[in-house]
């Protein structure tokens, strides 16, 4: 994958690419929204402890296809608040590859349950 940051415009605000070019040939696989919930049907309190659910959903959706966090080449985040921003960016930063992913992060007014603060869809390529 090949990360796109032309210096013709402003870098990202954060770790990501402005767009992640794949290679022909390459897999993917869409990942669905993952709310930071577990198994046991208990959403943790707090955005980098939902992010966390969220990044260890994908990562198991992921390896049903035989890839992992690192073949993300997009992420797409929603957040229920700006307090929210920091600890979603926290628990992205700590799992997601280099070159970073190219990224979009929303606020929006709210989920399927109260609890939920955070969701996260993703879509990864891989060259077998």
């Amino acid at each position: 994958m090949r990360p796109l940051t032309p210096a013709a415009i402003r870098p990202p605000f954060a770790r990501y690419s402005h767009g992640v070019e794949v290679p022909p040939g390459a897999r993917l696989v869409a990942v669905s929204g993952q709310l930071g919930v577990g198994p046991d049907d208990v959403a943790p309190e707090g955005a980098e402890a939902q992010a966390r659910l969220c990044f260890a959903n994908i990562a198991a959706i992921l390896a049903e296809a035989g890839m992992g966090l690192g073949d993300v080449i997009r992420l797409n985040a929603y957040v229920t608040g700006r307090e929210h921003l920091a600890g979603y960016m926290r628990a992205r930063d700590a799992v997601v590859g280099d070159p970073p992913p190219a990224s979009t992060l929303m606020i929006v007014s709210g989920f399927a349950r109260p609890e939920f603060v955070v969701e996260v869809e993703a879509l990864a390529a891989k060259v077998d």
